[in-house]
This record gives C-alpha cells, sequence and structure tokens, in this order.
C-alpha cells in the first residue's frame, strides 16, 4: 500500500471521533477514504506503529488503521 491508494475499511473498526457522531460510538466497516500518510519513522527514527496507515475518509474525519482492516480498491499510478 502506498499514499494516494484508495481502501475499504473491511474489518469492524469502532472510533468515537467521528465528525457526525461526536462521543457515540461509530463503526466504520464499509467506508471508503484514501491513504493519505504511512507512518514508519519518527524525527528520523523507525517506528512500528501499531495503526500505521491514516486515512482521509472525508474533509473532515481522518482515521488511523492498520493494514489488515482494509482493503485497496485503486492502486495509484506510481512513475
Amino acid at each position: 500500500m502506498k499514499i494516494g491508494d484508495r481502501i475499504r475499511i473491511i474489518e469492524s473498526v469502532i472510533v468515537y471521533h467521528h465528525p457526525e457522531h461526536r462521543q457515540q460510538a461509530f463503526d466504520l466497516k464499509g467506508m471508503e477514504g484514501e491513504i493519505i500518510n504511512i507512518i514508519s519513522d519518527w524525527e528520523g527514527r523507525p517506528l512500528s506503529a501499531s495503526l500505521p496507515l491514516l486515512v482521509k475518509i472525508s474533509e473532515k474525519f481522518k482515521v488511523h488503521v492498520c493494514n489488515s482492516e482494509v482493503e485497496i480498491l485503486k492502486k495509484t499510478e506510481s512513475y
């Protein structure tokens, strides 16, 4: 997976910070988004993040997920 790939969340992921459902449990299963960052280092040092993919679901909502919780819908072209 790489930045720019379109993904779908295939596992049940419960969040409490969705802008339309504040302070309520909200399941992200089936939602689609775009990978906007992959966390692999911090200040130049290697990092093994437990939720390394930062996914933009909507303009106001981003979420961290792991590789096993998503499937790729469309890969970005690399040149």
